[in-house]
């Protein structure tokens, strides 16, 4: 969509932003109230509540009646607070940003002995230790401006009072001891809590995505327990070694154990930048056509908005939905092999068979830039037939359209180009596609910078 100038701020509006997008546009997500706003604030605020209360009761529990093993919990607490200091990006950036911090607050939250010698903390002081360390090590992020996020201290809060929950008082009440005794079946209890831990903090992740966005509750489910399999399972499994060989070493253990987390940490930072330069890549690559006339300013960015909300609309998962972005960033790249550009790079209204060419030639340069074949192949099947298509293909295709139909129609542009989507949906655009369209478009809107 070509963006239109609001009157007396001259700034532009669009359909619809990416998230952090790059290439030298700043891009603002906005919402509109929709059906189920309320619903959506009910749910925040319910899981938001539920973790300043507990926070509070535990806090105000632990102060009252003092701190049972001052030299833990002051050991774990340093653990927590070193893993928030050493807590990457901005938040929502990553899904685990401070990996050691959660690990040391489930390792005290299972934590039975020290040294041999058995511990009478209680889940109330797990929590107290947990929060406070965590704000003491977010202190300097905060000041930056890019503490962690209340969502997220909110799902801390609670699945470390899940875990200490299930363990703490069977524990102190010596019924672990008489069931399990200490070996291997003591290891299985640990990992079984570590893995309904982790279900939980699945849960509440989904929950709260599903009510910020109105996105599909089981594909955003599916992508965060698809995740835990990276740096989630290093997570929980360094919680568990850290409580079984403090129990045995002491508090000596802390340091050697924490090692080789940090070491990934470390990993998955540098994998993390590579991710965002690639992406950076990319979208240099896809403004090559507005720079050199083929198309509109902002074009790419917002048919590759559009493209991934609609993908998440749909319910494609995480990969796909990166294909699908990359694919939409890329889909005019084939306009530079045309002498002359096409009026405003309005390739929906080209002969079928000038679209088909377009998209094979843009699929070229795409497999010669080192990108995934899987996006190659969306941006050469953009122009097939509709039926034949992948569903990403068929979304690029009508997000595309979209953008290029409701361009220079004022107010009504946006209505405009969604009836005339509709009126073709039985020869060139999936019905499905087009009603995601509409939903997203009516949920959201973008703001972008003037050009030049």
């Amino acid at each position: 969509m070509e963006p239109r100038r609001d009157r007396g701020r001259g700034r532009r509006t669009g359909a619809l932003a990416p998230r952090g997008a790059a290439g030298g546009l700043a891009v603002t997500w906005t919402r509109s109230p929709g059906p189920g706003s309320g619903r959506a604030r009910t749910t925040v605020a319910a899981v938001q509540g539920l973790a300043v209360v507990l926070t509070a009761v535990s806090l105000g529990s632990t102060v009252w009646n003092g701190v049972e093993e001052p030299g833990t919990a002051l050991a774990f607490g340093v653990l927590i607070a070193v893993g928030e200091l050493a807590r990457w990006g901005a938040p929502g950036g990553d899904r685990e940003p401070a990996p050691l911090g959660s690990a040391g607050a489930l390792a005290y939250a299972l934590l039975g002995e020290t040294a041999g010698q058995a511990t009478h903390h209680g889940a109330l002081q797990v929590v107290a230790v947990c929060v406070a360390a965590a704000l003491v090590g977010s202190v300097p992020h905060l000041a930056l401006g890019h503490g962690p996020s209340a969502d997220h201290m909110a799902r801390r809060v609670l699945t470390v009072a899940f875990a200490a929950v299930c363990f703490q008082p069977l524990y102190n009440q010596g019924r672990l001891g008489a069931w399990l005794g200490d070996g291997a079946a003591y290891a299985l209890l640990l990992v079984g809590l570590l893995v309904l831990t982790a279900l939980c903090d699945a849960v509440l992740a989904a929950a709260l995505a599903h009510a910020r966005t109105g996105w599909p509750f089981g594909p955003l489910l599916r992508d965060e327990l698809r995740a835990m399999i990276g740096i989630g399972s290093a997570v929980g499994a360094t919680g568990a070694v850290i409580a079984l060989a403090v129990a045995v070493a002491g508090l000596w253990a802390l340091p050697v154990f924490c090692l080789p987390l940090l070491l990934t940490q470390l990993a998955f930072r540098r994998y993390a930048a590579v991710r965002t330069t690639y992406r950076q890549t990319i979208t240099s690559l896809a403004r090559a056509t507005e720079i050199a006339g083929y198309t509109p300013q902002g074009h790419a960015l917002r048919v590759a908005a559009l493209s991934r909300a609609v993908g998440r609309e749909l319910g494609l998962s995480e990969p796909d939905l990166t294909v699908l972005e990359y694919a939409a960033l890329m889909h005019d790249i084939g306009q530079l092999s045309l002498v002359d550009p096409v009026a405003d790079g309005a390739t929906a209204a080209l002969p079928a068979q000038e679209q088909r060419r377009i998209a094979l030639l843009g699929g070229a340069v795409v497999r010669q830039t080192g990108v995934d074949a899987e996006v190659a192949v969306v941006v050469e099947r953009q122009a097939d037939p509709y039926r034949e298509q992948p569903l990403t293909a068929r979304i690029v295709r009508t997000a595309n359209a979209y953008d290029e139909m409701a361009r220079g129609e004022g107010p009504q542009g946006p209505l405009t180009a969604l009836e005339r989507l509709r009126l073709a949906t039985g020869r060139d655009y999936q019905p499905d596609v087009v009603e995601s369209l509409a939903r997203v478009v009516s949920r959201g809107g973008v703001t972008l910078p003037p050009a030049g």
